[in-house]
């Protein structure tokens, strides 16, 4: 396919001063389409009411003295949402790190480490749910599928307090849409798509609600959906320093190679006991296959990049909930929510690259032998993955009336994940004299268990003072108590410093006597628990104006717990927390045509925790000392006419340490340093955070002859941000890495969406553009190991910095039937 260069043209400054004019505040804003429109041409221009959750209980989201962002079932038809790239973009104040689908770690606020999201690195700073069930993963955020969702809820700022662990920046929830009783109903959509430079796809999904009787409803969802890929696998050659052999991918060679396949279901049932008490059990699951690599490399070609071996990723999960909800004494909620979820990730990735820097670089290509002591001409690694997650929850909570002056909301909360961890690193005629006891071709071997547990007591009770001022407080009680036990590193009589033979070998310092675990020749990893108790806070002041207009004060708290560092000169990291201050203002005017909200923020990151690629490219948990993320977001609904309805917003972050981030000194952090001693200055930017991200859609109805038809365009901007943090390579080389310089920044895009359509009845059809202009956005860079070896900055290595780019221009139509 005639492949179309990547154009870029002045339209981030047109997004930039269109948000900024519509939000009525100087760039800042955020939070895009809060607001759900009931776009008809019934005369009425008012907007329609959209109810959340987020504080336990059901209200309307402008009267919730919070920041929070709704996308709601209308909205995501509206925007054709599918997948996380897809609603993501419309949500300013969330920003993620990715190299492939399923791997993506999100952050909200500009509270952003930049750290590789390794299986023995930190948690996630943002709290992923499904209904009331916790599904974060240190894997990255699962993917899901967005049909049959009522509302996508994006919480932002600490939820400590009712959420606790990991939801120390924010919170996303998905909410899903439950069995009713009422009545038989049933829907089908069809789509198909091209994407340019690439492949076909298309989206196939249903539901049908059957009620059983009057007390009885059955839920039933399926969905099947196909990405097309836009990257080429072209013909290239590497040379081993060492042998002097030169490779080819002839076999891998492929046009359009990164296709993802997603299909998966949901069922619900609701049995309604009598009046005040209902029982919902569901079952939820996903299977996403995907293949080739999502980054190019530029020394190639735009979209273009050379894969010497397969790389593939099948990631499936399955969620199990039991939720039972009763009222009693007069608007008094029990509920009780139980939790079991799974997910399995089993994973081949080319290692080529590592292999040739490292065989250039050290000369490691002398001791890749075979059996016989050979040297071997062809030692490419590959990775073979296999992560499997179980995590069961259980939450009891009680809800006091919502018309008390005096209402509250208290729960127990408990959590445990299990995750075993499996990362094969093989290289094909790998010598058994230096395998990996019990492994053959294994050069080093990652098997271990990680376990991470969290109890918690929380409770938050608001009092009306009087009919216009509110105070709200709030408490969660925490312990956390994480363990990693295994054996992780290199085969017997390969290397002395990390694995089999370190130390002196079973029985010696690092291989414990009369422990083993799973398949792993021996355990070198028996670290004491990282466990702590703790607490965070809420404290708010709500202040209504009158019916429409509101303002408030939030200071809230928010943690990510401790964990165990792998390698045994590193000590346990500890627990980080992040402060906030909030003033916000929710207002509506026009009689409701018009909402305007938004807040501002100052945000202090103590201790947080950062992961970096330290000797032998392990992954290190650090604690730098502290970053300041000031900000300001702001979002507006607008049904203009009963024809045109818009809505937009953005936010401004202004994201950097606060101070030196000095490291380690013999394993124990150093809180201050000299500029040149420094790993990353007091006043770098944090990573992964654009300073604008905004966007605004216009959607204009209207009739023809009998079909209401619509035209929508959407105009959305990300500013360009840094990869690293680390600024100064003050270690030797492969400890320590200057990731700002190597790995660089992204560039600001402006991208446009478009749609044209019509529906009459229960039929409805439409036609679309994502990405119209083509544009080459960055969603990440990486180099495949330590940038200090694998990076472009070194004479004579074949090292590059990867880039993975926003899908190119994709046109499609879809077709709809509700029953």
């Amino acid at each position: 396919m005639h492949k179309i260069s990547p154009r870029r043209g002045s339209v981030g400054l047109a997004a930039l001063l269109t948000s900024t004019i519509l939000a009525g505040t100087p760039a800042m804003a955020a939070d895009a389409a809060s607001t759900a429109a009931t776009t008809t041409t019934t005369g009425s221009t008012q907007l329609g009411e959209l109810i959340v959750t987020a504080n336990k209980r059901s209200e309307n989201i402008q009267n919730v003295p919070m920041a929070i962002q709704d996308i709601d079932a209308k909205l995501i038809k509206q925007l054709n949402i599918n997948n996380f790239n897809d609603y993501v973009k419309f949500m300013p104040n969330v920003n993620f790190q990715s190299e492939a689908p399923n791997t993506t770690t999100i952050y909200m606020r500009g509270a952003s480490d930049g750290g590789n999201a390794n299986h023995s690195g930190p948690q996630p700073s943002v709290g992923t749910y499904i209904d009331d069930q916790p599904i974060t993963t240190i894997g990255g955020t699962i993917d899901v599928h967005a049909y049959d969702i009522s509302r996508v809820e994006v919480l932002e700022g600490p939820q400590g307090t009712l959420y606790g662990a990991s939801s120390e920046s924010g919170t996303l929830r998905f909410i899903t849409n439950q069995p009713s009783t009422s009545g038989f109903s049933a829907a089908y959509d069809v789509q198909g798509n091209l994407v340019d430079h690439g492949s076909p796809g298309g989206v196939l999904e249903g539901f049908v609600n059957i009620p059983l009787s009057s007390k009885v409803a059955l839920r039933l969802v399926a969905f099947g959906e196909r990405d097309g890929g836009y990257i080429d696998n072209v013909y290239g050659e590497r040379t081993f320093a060492t042998s002097g052999v030169t490779i080819n991918n002839s076999s891998q060679v492929q046009n359009n190679f990164n296709s993802v396949s997603t299909w998966g279901g949901r069922a619900a049932l609701k049995i309604e006991l009598n009046d005040n008490w209902t029982i919902t059990p569901t079952v939820m699951g996903q299977e996403a296959w995907a293949e080739g690599a999502f980054g190019y490399n530029p020394k190639v070609g735009y979209l273009e990049t050379n894969q010497f071996q397969p790389d593939r990723d099948f990631d499936r999960w399955l969620q199990a909930a039991l939720n039972i909800n009763g009222k009693f004494g007069g608007g008094w909620e029990l509920n009780y929510s139980g939790g079991y979820f799974t997910r399995d990730i089993n994973s081949e990735t080319d290692y080529t690259d590592y292999s040739i820097a490292y065989d250039h670089y050290w000369g490691s290509g002398a001791n890749w032998q075979d059996s016989h002591g050979n040297i071997l001409p062809r030692p490419q690694q590959t990775i073979y993955g296999d992560d499997q997650f179980e995590k069961e929850s259980n939450e009891l909570r009680i809800v006091s009336p919502s018309q008390y002056r005096f209402r509250f909301v208290g729960g127990l909360f408990q959590e445990r994940q299990q995750h075993h961890i499996v990362q094969d690193y093989q290289i094909e005629g790998f010598g058994e004299q230096i395998s990996v006891p019990g492994w053959p071709n294994t050069i080093w071997l990652t098997d271990q268990e990680r376990i991470d547990r969290d109890e918690a007591i929380y409770g938050q009770a608001s009092f009306d003072v009087t009919k216009q001022f509110t105070i709200t407080g709030g408490i969660r009680g925490y312990h956390y108590d994480n363990t990693l036990y295994g054996f992780y590193g290199f085969g017997e009589g390969y290397n002395e410093l990390t694995g089999f033979s370190s130390g002196m070998g079973v029985g010696g310092i690092n291989c414990h006597v009369g422990l083993t675990f799973d398949s792993a020749p021996c355990v070198n990893l028996s670290k004491p628990a990282s466990t702590a108790y703790g607490a965070t806070y809420k404290a708010n002041l709500e202040y209504r104006i009158d019916p429409d207009h509101m303002v408030y004060f939030t200071f809230a708290t928010g943690y990510r717990p401790g964990g165990v560092n792998r390698s045994g000169d590193f000590a346990p990291y500890q627990a980080d927390t992040l402060y906030s201050y909030e003033i916000g203002w929710k207002t509506s005017w026009l009689d409701h045509s018009l909402i305007w909200d938004g807040a501002m923020y100052d945000e202090q990151w103590s201790d947080f925790q950062f992961a970096f690629l330290g000797p032998n490219s392990l992954t290190i948990i650090e604690n730098a000392p502290s970053a300041q993320i000031l900000g300001i977001e702001s979002n507006i609904s607008w049904r203009a006419s009963e024809h045109l309805t818009i809505s937009g917003g953005g936010a401004y972050n202004d994201a950097a340490l606060s101070s030196n981030f000095c490291g380690t000194i013999n394993n124990v952090i150093v809180t201050s340093c000299p500029n040149n001693e420094a790993e990353a200055l007091s006043g770098q930017p944090l990573p992964y955070v654009p300073k604008f991200k905004g966007n605004i859609t216009a959607r204009y109805v209207f009739d023809v002859d009998g079909w209401q038809a619509h035209v929508q365009g959407s105009l959305l901007y990300t500013g360009g941000y840094n990869i690293g943090l680390l600024t100064n390579n003050t270690g030797e080389p492969g400890e320590l890495n200057n990731d700002v310089q190597t790995l660089g920044s992204t560039n600001s895009y402006a991208t446009a969406d478009l749609a044209v359509g019509a529906e009459r009845g229960n039929i409805s059809f439409e036609i679309f553009a994502k990405n119209l202009w083509d544009q080459a956005g960055e969603v990440n860079r990486y180099t495949p190991c330590t940038t200090s070896v694998c990076g472009p900055n070194y004479p004579g290595l074949p090292g590059t910095v990867y880039v993975v780019p926003i899908a190119p221009l994709t046109v499609g139509i879809k077709f709809g039937q509700k029953f």
